[in-house]
């Protein structure tokens, strides 16, 4: 036959096939990649949020209001202590009646479950707050949880409990922010 191989499926002819072979004796070098692909401009892929370094300051003022709000839940359950300290004197008092003895009994159950709520509370708000600088995500979903967890509470204590309600919202709207989100959701190497 006279003609060239006519295979279809072949490489075309008098075209190179492909990057030259290496030479015998030249060692063969590995294609470099990347180990990790680089961020689209900002924390998490969102593009055009940089990446902060520094603390923003509502997350700061976020960290600080959990911080007051434990340090007046301890104020309260010091409170909420005596309290329970009086009712159990009064319990004990020979001139109460077996009726009002049942209704003390009552209120000091639910003063207890109150102290153990507010110990919870306040331990949750301390462990977010200390988290703020190094946390990742679960730090800022933990405060918000905390925080609508305070807002449900505070109605147990209401003139008192709208200054909780204040300091939890705003708190949430703080690290809920752009910048907050930025903060939580930065890269850490």
């Amino acid at each position: 036959m006279s003609y060239p191989n006519q295979n279809p499926y072949g490489p075309p002819q008098g075209q190179p096939q492909g990057p030259p072979q290496p030479q015998y004796g030249y060692p063969q070098q590995q294609p470099v990649q990347q180990p990790y692909a680089p961020f689209p401009g900002g924390p998490a892929g969102m593009p055009g949020i940089p990446v902060p370094t520094v603390m923003p300051g509502g997350v700061k003022a976020a960290r600080v209001m959990l911080y007051v709000m434990s340090g007046l839940t301890v104020i309260g359950l010091g409170l909420v202590v005596f309290l329970l300290s009086t009712i159990n004197k009064a319990s004990k008092s020979e001139y109460v009646s077996s009726s009002s003895f049942e209704s003390l009994q009552v209120g000091k159950g639910v003063l207890i479950a109150m102290i153990i709520g507010m110990v919870l509370w306040g331990a949750g708000a301390i462990v977010a707050a200390s988290q703020f600088s190094k946390g990742g995500n679960g730090a800022r979903v933990t405060a918000i949880v905390v925080c609508v967890v305070g807002i449900l509470f505070s109605f147990v204590f209401m003139p008192f409990g709208l200054v909780y309600d204040v300091m939890c919202i705003i708190s949430i709207v703080m690290v809920s922010k752009a910048d907050g989100t930025a903060w939580f959701t930065r890269p850490r190497y």
